[in-house]
């Protein structure tokens, strides 16, 4: 294991990618343009995208004992996560992912968590060991949050950043303490919605949701506004990145690809408003290919993003 990496806890799914005109209507049957398999979960994502931009990184979570689980364990080994603290559930299956994308790019998810959401607060214990010598940790809500709080506690025993995805929100909410043990939160347009109560649509609307999730303790609140932008609020300065304009293909992986850039950046050291548009750029190449894990950018293709858009440019 290398002397630093950031660690991700959360969901490994195998996602079923079907791609058609339009979503159906109840009690419609629609034939699909084309479909495939692959790599998915937000946990699993999020640290595929965390090695592709050449960071070191280790994947904490479950899969079933099944052949779901095998293919998912070797695309994230062929992909450079290191997948020690990944288990095998001799009962639960290999979560799954059922994604029906349209001709503008939008999706539509249904998940079976399986293995995922087997395990609560009881299995801390095991994942404790992912979080030695890492610089920051991602989570995500693919798996019970009484987990995330209890590792969560243990982070910040450790002095280690939390960032949290709230996706999907449970329905009563995100626990109270999960808040102020979150030095990062990611939300995007709706879950800020299901958090505060506000509808961001602008720069405006979002910080000032951004300042309800600092109320309840959160240090650094993030929230994706997709093709709007990105506003950000954080101890070192607010402000609002204009989102880059690229061919969208499809949505899927922009938030997962989006937080594996903005840990890379924050882990550097990189001040939040740089590791912002940083993360955006991620965010926005992932939109112009298909798939999950798959979509994923790499070190190169977002600095030639960044470097054809300076700063100057979008203010």
């Amino acid at each position: 294991m290398p002397t630093s990496h950031i660690a991700v806890i959360g969901s490994i799914n195998i996602d079923f990618v079907v791609h058609v005109a339009r979503f159906a209507q109840p009690g419609e049957t629609l034939h699909v343009h084309s479909s495939t398999t692959g790599l998915g979960g937000k946990g699993a994502n999020q640290a595929i995208a965390v090695a592709r931009l050449g960071q070191a990184v280790a994947l904490a979570g479950w899969t079933g004992a099944d052949m779901l689980g095998d293919m998912a364990r070797a695309t994230l080994e062929q992909g450079g996560v290191d997948i020690r603290w990944l288990m095998k559930d001799p009962i639960a299956g290999t979560g799954r992912a059922f994604i029906t994308i349209d001709h503008t790019g939008e999706n539509q998810i249904l998940v079976d968590g399986g293995a995922n959401m087997t395990h609560g607060a009881q299995a801390c214990p095991l994942f404790c060991p992912v979080l030695d010598q890492a610089t920051l940790v991602m989570m995500q809500l693919e798996m019970p949050p009484a987990l995330v709080l209890a590792l969560a506690r243990q982070a910040r025993a450790r002095s280690i950043p939390v960032m949290l995805d709230p996706a999907p929100v449970p329905a009563d909410g995100l626990p109270e303490d999960l808040y102020a043990l979150t030095d990062i939160l990611t939300p995007n347009e709706r879950e800020t919605r299901d958090l505060t109560g506000i509808e961001p649509t602008d720069e405006a609307t979002a910080l000032r949701a951004a300042r309800i999730l600092h109320a309840r303790g959160t240090r650094t609140a993030i929230i994706k506004l997709g093709h709007r932008g990105v506003a950000y609020s954080a101890p070192d300065g607010q402000g609002f990145i204009p989102p880059f304009h690229v061919r969208t293909v499809d949505t899927v992986a922009a938030g997962d690809c989006f937080n594996a850039g903005l840990a890379c950046a924050l882990a550097r050291g990189t001040a939040t408003g740089e590791a912002v548009r940083f993360a955006a750029a991620c965010g926005a190449l992932a939109t112009t290919r298909p798939g999950a894990a798959q979509a994923a950018p790499d070190m190169a293709e977002v600095a030639a993003l960044l470097d054809r858009h300076p700063p100057a440019d979008l203010a």
